[in-house]
C-alpha cells in the first residue's frame, strides 16, 4: 500500500511547520538579559557572594569570558563553583538564563549575543556533557557508601 504523493508532502510540510514554531518558541524573548539579570542575578553578582564575579568587573569576568560562550552559560546552567543551577530560579529557561549571562559578560567587555537556536543546542549539548559527568561522579560515590556501608554491618 503506497502512500499519496500530496499527504507525504502535506505530512513533511507539517513536521517542518511544528520544528520551526518549536524552535521559535524556544528563543521566544520572555525576558531580556537586562531583565533576567535585575530579577536573578543581580543578587549575587552585584555583591560577589560565593565569588561571583562582580557585574562589570572585567578582570573577574575575563577568564570565564575565555571559556566561550557556550561552555560558561552550559557549565551555570548546571550549576558551578558556588552557583547554584539556574541560578537559583529554577523556572528561568535556558534562553532567558542565557541572555543573563550574555548581559553580564557584555558588561565586562565579552562580545557575547544573545543566543540563536544553533548557540542554544551547543549550550544545551555541553550541559548535557556536564551533567553526564556530574551522574557518573554521583553514581560513583554512591556505589563506594553502599560498600562502605555493607562492610560495616
Amino acid at each position: 500500500m503506497s502512500i499519496p504523493h500530496s499527504f507525504r508532502f502535506f505530512a513533511l510540510a507539517f513536521f517542518v511547520a511544528q520544528s520551526a514554531h518549536a524552535q521559535s518558541s524556544l528563543l521566544q524573548a520572555r525576558s531580556s538579559g537586562e531583565q533576567v539579570y535585575k530579577t536573578v542575578c543581580v543578587a549575587c553578582h552585584e555583591t560577589g557572594v560565593a565569588n561571583a564575579p562582580k557585574y562589570g568587573d572585567r578582570a573577574a569576568w575575563a577568564p570565564l569570558i575565555a571559556e566561550g560562550q557556550n561552555v560558561l552559560t552550559a557549565h551555570a546552567w548546571v550549576g558551578v563553583r558556588g552557583m547554584p543551577a539556574r541560578g537559583g530560579s529554577a523556572e528561568l529557561s535556558l534562553a532567558d538564563f542565557s541572555r543573563g549571562v550574555a548581559y553580564m559578560a557584555q558588561a565586562a567587555g565579552g562580545n557575547w549575543k544573545d543566543p540563536d537556536a544553533k548557540l542554544l543546542r551547543d549550550i544545551a549539548n555541553e550541559a548535557d556533557k556536564r551533567l553526564t559527568g556530574s551522574i557518573k561522579e554521583q553514581q560513583s560515590m554512591q556505589r563506594e557508601l553502599r560498600r562502605i556501608v555493607k562492610a560495616a554491618k
